[in-house]
This record gives C-alpha cells, sequence and structure tokens, in this order.
C-alpha cells in the first residue's frame, strides 16, 4: 500500500477538488476534462489537465494508476467504453452519487475493470474548476463500496485516498449506499427546489423574498446547484428516491391533516427534532482500524451499518 498515482476523468467541483487535493498530498496526480476551456483553466493553475480521454488512460494503465471517474452519471458510459478500450483492466472507482447504476454500468461496458465504487460526501452548490478546492473532502464522510467480491488491493487504493484527502471511510453495500443517499442527498435537493419555489411565490410579488433570512437562505441552499447535475443524480437513483419522496409526502400529509383539524404541529416538530439531535451525534462517529483479508468484506459493511468509521489499517 502507498501513494498510488491517479488520473482523474472530470475536473468539475469534484474532480478539480480531487486533483488539487492529491497534489497537495504529494500524489503524482493528472486528469481530462470534455472542455478545452476548462483544461487550459487548470493548466493555468499549474495541474496536468488534457481533453485526450485516451492518452489519460494509457499513462493510467502504464503507471497502474489509480482511475478516478468524475463526470455525470449519463456520460459514464461513453467513457467506459473508451476505458475498455484503452486500459481494460485499470483499477477503477469513481464519485458519482449513485452506486448500483455504475456498478451496472461498470459490468456492461468495462467488465474487465478492477472497480470499487466510491462516494465521497461533499460539495458545493457551485460547479466547475474555479469551484474546486482541495479541503473539499476535509473531515467528509467518502463511502467507499463493500459487496461481496470486490478486490481487496483496489478498495485499499480507494480507501488511501480517501485518507489522502482528508476523509474518513465509511464502508457499505452500493444498494444500501443508494437507499440512504436517497434520503439524506437526493431528497433534500428535491425538497429544497419546491421550497425555493414556494418562497419566490408570484412573479410580480418579491416581499417574500425580501424578508427572507437564515432559515429560508439554509433550507434552499442546494436549489443553486446547476439543475442538470440535481437531475442526473435523482433520476439516476429513482427506485430508492420514490421510497422517501413517498415517506416525506406521508408526514406532509399527517402533519397537514393534524394542523387542518386541530391546529396543532407538535408531532410533526417533535420528529424533527429528535432526528436533528441523532444527526448531530453523529458527527462524532467511532473509528476503526482494519486488516483486509478474505471476509473482511462483511464485517466492514456491518461496520457501516453502525455508523463507524474506518481511519487506517491495523499494524
Amino acid at each position: 500500500m502507498g501513494e498510488r498515482a491517479l488520473c482523474v476523468v472530470g475536473t468539475g467541483l469534484i474532480g478539480g477538488s480531487l486533483l488539487r487535493a492529491a497534489d497537495k498530498a504529494g500524489r503524482t496526480a493528472w486528469g481530462t476534462s470534455a472542455s478545452e476551456g476548462t483544461a487550459e483553466q487548470a493548466r493555468a493553475d499549474g495541474f496536468d489537465v488534457t481533453t485526450d480521454l485516451d492518452a489519460a488512460l494509457r499513462r493510467a494503465a502504464q503507471a497502474d494508476a489509480l482511475v478516478v471517474l468524475a463526470t455525470p452519471l449519463p456520460v459514464l458510459p461513453e467513457v467506459l467504453r473508451r476505458v475498455d478500450a484503452v486500459a481494460p483492466t485499470v483499477r477503477l472507482t469513481d464519485a458519482v452519487s449513485v452506486k448500483v447504476a455504475v456498478a451496472d454500468d461498470v459490468a456492461r461496458y468495462a467488465p474487465r475493470a478492477r472497480y470499487v465504487g466510491g462516494h465521497p460526501m461533499a460539495g458545493t452548490a457551485e460547479s466547475g474548476w474555479t469551484a474546486a478546492s482541495a479541503g473539499l473532502f476535509t473531515g467528509a464522510a467518502w463511502v467507499v463500496m463493500a459487496d461481496d467480491g470486490l478486490d481487496l488491493e483496489v478498495w485499499a487504493d480507494v480507501a488511501e485516498l480517501a485518507w489522502a484527502c482528508g476523509s474518513h471511510v465509511v464502508p457499505a453495500a452500493a444498494d444500501e449506499h443508494d437507499l440512504a443517499v436517497a434520503r439524506i442527498s437526493h431528497l433534500p435537493h428535491l425538497l429544497a427546489a419546491v421550497l425555493a419555489a414556494v418562497g419566490a411565490g408570484e412573479p410580480d410579488d418579491d416581499l417574500p423574498l425580501a424578508l427572507s433570512a437564515g432559515s429560508f437562505a439554509d433550507g434552499t441552499r442546494v436549489a443553486g446547484t446547476r439543475p442538470e447535475l440535481v437531475l442526473a443524480m435523482c433520476e439516476g437513483n429513482r427506485d430508492a428516491l420514490l421510497a422517501a419522496v413517498d415517506e416525506a409526502l406521508g408526514r406532509l400529509g399527517a402533519m397537514r391533516g393534524a394542523l387542518a383539524s386541530t391546529g396543532g404541529l407538535a408531532a410533526t416538530v417533535q420528529a424533527g427534532y429528535l432526528a436533528r439531535q441523532r444527526w448531530a451525534a453523529t458527527r462524532y462517529p467511532l473509528t476503526q482500524r482494519v486488516s483486509l483479508r478474505p471476509g473482511v468484506l462483511a464485517e466492514l459493511r456491518e461496520l457501516g451499518r453502525r455508523g463507524e468509521v474506518v481511519v487506517g489499517w491495523n499494524d
């Protein structure tokens, strides 16, 4: 286990931050962008970024580097076809916000790649290279897939990349990850969109927006994310997100019924308050060190279910 070189495909907020964080950690790293303008910006900032995806992948194969896919879900099939054509057995991970769909795409379009999925739980409402930051992942959870049959060497590569970027590792099964992020990431984007639209009210009446303060700003922050990025992640996790939306609608319906019949909101407000306290308690998770050995993936999944995190290896 060591300082494996890194090839980042996609240099927006997440990919650009990965390049910056890897460089800060002393890693050899290069990247690719579909935009010549973005590549020029990155090179002007001193980073090795090209628009030649095939050349970057060949370099990754020659260096036995870890390739990180940091592109929106809809373009993954095209990228994975190039992976299979140019670097078919490369070490591969990703930073996409859904995992079952990505694993399915890898199995279909790049089946020989040594793939272990990942998802750094970090971001902002901004996007693009200029929004990237070497500190974006500091203190963040970085989910690393722990489904049976994964390559433990590549699992170690992904975990060590997360640690190099200042994150802690949360192991999870792909389907359990998607159910979780539907509740704590994708549903909040949709609720923020609804809250922003309701708060804005009629086009010719800006009084509500003029009166808005912290609660509206906090509740609608992610509504400022580029719509195509929100659509890609939410529509890519449709089944899990539908279940979360249904639960939210049920709670909203119950709250409306109580407000209309008795004028009372206690149940809704109390449930939300208690849930927020549980969230606050998870900000300081138990930490674990692990040894990668046969059978460890099941143990890692259970560790993740308990909300614990992996911070290093056992001696």
